[in-house]
């Protein structure tokens, strides 16, 4: 056998990951949102095993309320609404006691968004019982340094919801998934806190193509504050 080479040579996929990593600033905080089946949760975990970040993840099978919520949200939605409100100012609270940017994360989550949800489901009197909650449990949600919010048609949601096969979800009504695709894009259209790339993920695979990932990745991290929109077609696949 020949001797090894002492310095050998990165193919060009991992010069490219190299190359975007650790010669580019990242950001320490990342949160990644979207509605229901986009692909955050993926896309979280993908994103904190390239920058060997800890995750912050949604716990939504600890919530005893959401499966019956799908059954029947006129009953449940209250109830579902503070289990997940609770459960999210427990985590940011563990992380301050933590200390936030120490270690790193990426989270699927953003805490405003729980708002979000709450006008979406509840009615008047039960959104004013949430809101009193909200604002007595004085949650001081930090910004992160980048959001990046995964967009697709409510049909795609609907597909990828279906391959998933999480048994809960099925009961999902086509209705619901399109008022919430509208109150996520009229919540980041106004959102101003954090860096935001906006990302239509309709014709990419952010999990098993390492391509999509890679090209999203060189993007993000040659972005300036602000704004930022990432609309590949399907030229891609």
């Amino acid at each position: 056998m020949g001797k090894e080479n002492p310095n050998p040579q990165p193919t060009p996929a991992t010069a490219a990951t190299e190359h975007s990593v650790v010669s580019r600033e990242k950001p320490r905080f990342i949160a990644v949102e979207g509605p229901i089946g986009v692909g955050k949760t993926s896309l979280a975990k993908r994103l904190a095993d390239t920058f060997n970040y800890e995750t912050l993840l949604e716990k939504s099978d600890e919530n005893p309320f959401l499966s019956r919520f799908y059954q029947n949200p006129q009953q449940y939605a209250l109830s579902t609404q503070l289990f997940f409100l609770f459960q999210r100012a427990q985590q940011l609270h563990e992380l301050k006691q933590d200390d936030l940017f120490e270690p790193v994360r990426v989270a699927d989550f953003l805490m405003e968004k729980d708002k979000l949800f709450a006008e979406l489901n509840l009615d008047s009197d039960e959104l004013q019982i949430y809101l009193n909650v909200y604002q007595h449990l004085t949650i001081n949600s930090p910004a992160p340094d980048l959001v990046i919010y995964l967009q697709a048609p409510t049909e795609v949601l609907l597909n990828r919801i279906q391959k998933r096969g999480i048994t809960a979800e099925q009961l999902i009504q086509q209705d619901y998934l399109e008022n919430l695709n509208k109150a996520y894009t009229e919540f980041f259209h106004y959102y101003k806190q954090s860096k935001l790339l906006i990302v239509n993920s309709t014709d990419i695979d952010l999990v098993e193509n390492d391509e999509h990932y890679q090209q999203l990745l060189d993007y993000m991290l040659s972005i300036p504050s602000g704004t930022h929109y990432y609309n590949p077609g399907p030229s891609l696949l």
